[in-house]
């Protein structure tokens, strides 16, 4: 079972491969953390096979766990489908657990981030889990235009790091598939702890809103891609009208919005002006 976040759709690109090379069932965490009528409930617990693995695969955001994502592996219920044999319960093993997040840069401490979460759960404890076995990093192409001096990568960047991490995740899904136990194979970057602990801080306090976003009504043509393809379901709109932003509190600022607008009318205060668009194709 494979838990995944995706934006952009880099982090959707790695799942995919993932869900293809385990066999495992591969399920979007979108659905259950948005605030409008669509959201999916939580109340059901997931049912983990026997011999299937758990993943959770998302992107670093600000050197961390995505907020919501984290309050979802928070509340997240798991049960073990029952392994019964001429009519007796038999004992089931603890399930293999890994992860894969997806970044432009370095990552901090986000495995330390993720575990944290994990152990406090009480439904993960009592399947034996208070840790992924095994973590992994992807560096893609960068998608996070938020601050003065971050944009896109050029092109032949965005191209060299998709046939990297191509060939990078064969190995992760080869590793993965074969259940290997205490890899961690992770772009951590210089002093961590600084970037998850004080700028990943001041990111989530300061950065991940959606005040900033606005349409320039002279290029919108009122498509309504923006509010289709908002993970968390912030944006009012659609065909025939401009966007509107709910400010319910549950945008994580991923640009998505702004990254798919095929005629660059969605901007982020002044600090997306004249900078590139990316998401995977």
């Amino acid at each position: 079972m494979i838990f995944y976040f995706s934006g952009t759709g880099n982090t959707k690109w790695a799942a995919s491969k993932l869900a293809a090379a385990t066999h495992d069932s591969l399920i979007s965490i979108a659905p259950y953390m948005r605030a409008d009528d669509t959201k999916h409930d939580m109340a059901e617990p997931f049912t983990l096979q026997e011999d299937e693995r758990l993943g959770f695969v998302f992107p670093v955001h600000g050197w961390r766990v995505p907020r919501l994502v984290r309050e979802f592996i928070a509340n997240l219920k798991i049960q073990r489908a029952e392994n019964t044999e001429d009519g007796k319960k038999e004992e089931t093993r603890r399930p293999f657990v890994y992860c894969v997040c997806t970044a432009g840069d370095s990552i901090g401490l986000t495995i330390e981030n993720l575990n944290e979460v994990i152990s406090s759960n009480p439904s993960l404890a009592a399947l034996g889990i208070t840790a992924v076995d095994s973590s992994y990093s992807l560096i893609m192409p960068e998608s996070y235009v938020g601050l003065p001096f971050m944009d896109v990568d050029p092109k032949e960047r965005e191209i060299r790091k998709k046939e990297e991490a191509a060939q990078e995740l064969a190995v992760v899904c080869e590793e993965i598939f074969n259940r290997k136990q205490g890899v961690n194979r992770l772009v951590k970057g210089s002093i961590p702890w600084f970037f998850t602990k004080v700028v990943g801080g001041f990111f989530e306090k300061m950065l991940i809103t959606d005040k900033r976003f606005h349409v320039e009504k002279d290029r919108c043509v009122k498509c309504g891609i923006c509010a289709n393809v908002c993970p968390v379901g912030d944006i009012k709109g659609g065909h025939g009208a401009y966007p509107e932003w709910l400010h319910h509190k549950d945008c994580l600022t991923c640009f998505t919005c702004y990254h798919h607008c095929p005629h660059h009318a969605i901007e982020f205060g002044k600090q997306t002006r004249k900078k590139g668009q990316y998401f995977f194709k």
